[in-house]
């Protein structure tokens, strides 16, 4: 409890009749000093009884310690410091109930003491968040605290970090329009207060509202950037799904501090969820280095090695984690099942999520257990249906309906419905999710997907009237756009190209940086071989904006192609297809190798899609793609065959 090396000169100095009893000498001890004096001393030897009781957890130093600084306390009754050091110890030594007594008396004796205020109201506040055990105590020491703060800010009205105390315990009793108020006083008493912003900014997030939580952690990471507020922000992000934002926050945070591991960490966690996997993969790997029997770096950089599908490397990884892993890893057992997947061994994919599901099955299950549950039951869903087992999969339906809390839960429905739809039923389907509209607001998100199953059904009528139905809900600029979208998508799956194009220019409008919408419009325009300056700038902005993106590299990659950089156009789509493994992409390579002469390799990519478009399922296919992939490569092949013979 030694603050200082100055401190510790004085413990020594004054101390040394304490040393000499502890060490059974029968020199007499000095006598104390009077008035202010007096009361230094006792605070000093206060302390060094406290430090010594701490590393020797001798009781009767407790004892001494607690004598000194109540002594103290006696000669000078003003000193802040002094309660604030007595009030830490006996909460240290869980003797709260002596501190709140003490406290009392103090005030019975001036009730204008408030430094005694603040202690009794830190020691109601620790009896307040006890064990849990006395609810109603509990809450009845959080009302005593708020009363105290409340007396402090009425009689020293100009102290911020009182008033932030009281924000915090309206915040805790559930009395946010008080807390607001309490924290904004201290933020008017001090702009720069770090735990005012923080404080106020949990408080939101704790309400929901995210985006006014992290526009307040903007503001105090210009006014004073700290390690704490960067990592404050890049949780709220986080929570909003912005990793990109986070992982930004988190490079600020570690400027701050560049050995925190729990930052490196972290900042690696936000690179791979905001797919930047190229940034990601070094900490990873110095994360690795410096921690060789963790399995979560390993198994972190499997993961992300089958984002970038280079598979053979991903099963290295996962072999390394499982052999650091216990038999039982969740996180490793789970990861595999994604892996597997993406081989194509789907059958074992599906073989490796039972077992999960058996081997956690209980009884009951906690709240957060359900929600696990539901999530692996869910991807065993989407695993059946992509080995278009769909009676297998409406059974897993069922058991996710048994499991839900909510008799009519959307998740169960919709997630029969897609099944439903998979297998052509798409009346079926979409009655299913009908019986979920309620003629109010929630409406807007079951007409999409209403308007996603037809979609499913290429019944471009029906998803128009879909959309038609959601508009009026959609108010936001957010909503908006996702409806504009979703309108320009379908309009130019009809072939409706200058409504396409219009309904994305909407988007535009709205959300001039949406790289999604900035990549549709343009790989549209290079499709068509049209205003191709214009294709090749709206693609690379979004490229720009998500440099990681397959089908960005893709839609840029085919812009080269219509410009007939072909060399360009060949790096661009491997650079795509060594991110994601798609049909388009290695038709489109296809079309470029053609083009430059290289019939073996045209032919190699084209069989490439047709076996991508195989394992995709009949809803995802447009019969028409996929039958000028087929011409082109026979074209092909008999050209070959026709060189061949030549030779």
């Amino acid at each position: 409890m030694i603050r200082s090396a100055k401190a510790f000169l004085l413990v020594a100095t004054l101390g040394v009749a304490c040393f000499a009893q502890s060490a059974q000498s029968t020199a007499p001890a000095p006598s104390a000093p009077e008035g202010k004096a007096g009361a230094y001393y006792h605070f000093v030897m206060g302390r060094l009884y406290a430090e010594l009781a701490s590393s020797e957890g001798n009781r009767e130093y407790i004892n001494q310690a607690l004598e000194h600084y109540r002594q103290a306390l006696k000669l000078d009754p003003s000193v802040g410091l002094i309660y604030d050091e007595l009030t830490s110890l006996y909460l240290e030594i869980r003797r709260p109930a002596d501190g709140a007594a003490l406290a009392e008396d103090l005030l019975k004796d001036n009730p204008d003491n408030i430094n005694a205020r603040r202690m009794l109201g830190r020691i109601y506040l620790q009896m307040a968040s006890g064990s849990g055990r006395q609810p109603k105590a509990n809450e009845e020491y959080l009302k005593k605290a708020i009363e105290q703060y409340e007396i402090i800010t009425q009689k020293d009205p100009k102290d911020a970090e009182s008033w932030v105390m009281l924000g915090t315990l309206y915040d805790a009793s559930n009395n946010s329009a008080e807390a607001q108020k309490a924290y904004a006083t201290a933020l008017k008493l001090d702009p720069d207060n770090e735990d005012a912003m923080t404080k106020m900014a949990e408080m939101y997030a704790g309400m929901g509202d995210s985006a006014k939580a992290v526009q307040m952690l903007r503001q105090l990471a210009e006014k004073n950037p700290s390690e704490r507020t960067y990592r404050e922000l890049a949780q709220r992000l986080e929570e909003m799904n912005d990793f990109k934002g986070a992982a930004e926050a988190l490079k600020k945070a570690l400027e701050i501090a560049p050995d925190d591991d729990r930052l490196q960490r972290g900042l690696a966690d936000a690179l791979l969820e905001s797919n930047q996997l190229d940034q990601a993969l070094p900490i990873y790997q110095q994360l690795a280095q410096e921690n060789p029997q963790e399995a979560v770096y390993p198994l972190r950089i499997a993961m992300l090695y089958r984002l970038k599908h280079d598979l053979p490397k991903a099963q290295d990884y996962m072999g390394r984690a499982k052999k650091l892993a216990s038999p039982d890893d969740l996180d490793v057992r789970l990861e595999e099942v994604n892996l597997l997947s993406d081989q194509g061994k789907t059958d074992q994919a599906i073989a490796n999520m039972k077992s999960v599901l058996s081997d956690t099955a209980k009884r009951t299950y906690s709240g957060p257990e359900q929600q696990d549950r539901m999530g692996w039951l869910l991807r065993l869903v989407d695993l059946q249906r992509k080995a278009q087992q769909y009676d297998q999969a409406l059974e897993t339906v069922k058991q996710l309906a048994v499991l839900d809390p909510d008799p009519k839960s959307t998740r169960v429905v919709v997630t029969r419905a897609y099944v439903l739809a998979d297998q052509g039923k798409t009346d079926e389907a979409v009655a299913e999710i009908r019986g979920l509209l309620k003629g109010d607001k929630s409406d807007r998100s079951i007409y999409l997907e209403i308007a996603e199953l037809y979609e499913k059904g290429k019944r471009w009528n029906d998803m128009g009237k879909a959309l038609s139905s959601a508009e009026p809900y959609s108010v936001s600029k957010d909503e908006k756009v996702q409806l504009y979208f979703m309108r320009g998508a379908m309009l130019e799956r009809q072939k409706k190209y200058d409504a396409s194009e219009a309904a994305f220019r909407k988007v535009l409008e709205l959300a001039p940086d949406y790289a999604g919408a900035l990549n549709y419009l343009g790989y549209m325009l290079a499709d068509r071989n049209v205003k191709l300056d214009e294709a090749y700038q709206l693609v690379k902005k979004a490229v720009d904006l998500e440099p990681d993106k397959g089908e960005y590299l893709d839609s840029l990659g085919w812009v080269f192609f219509r410009q007939g950089k072909l060399d360009e156009a060949a790096a661009e789509l491997q650079h795509a297809l060594d991110i994601t493994e798609d049909p388009t992409i290695h038709d489109h390579l296809g079309d470029v190798y053609a083009k430059l002469g290289k019939t073996r390799d045209a032919i190699a990519q084209w069989q490439a899609s047709l076996r991508g478009f195989q394992k995709a399922t009949d809803g995802d296919n447009d019969p028409e793609e996929v039958s000028k992939v087929n011409r082109k490569l026979d074209e092909a092949q008999a050209k070959l065959a026709k060189e061949t013979r030549q030779r």
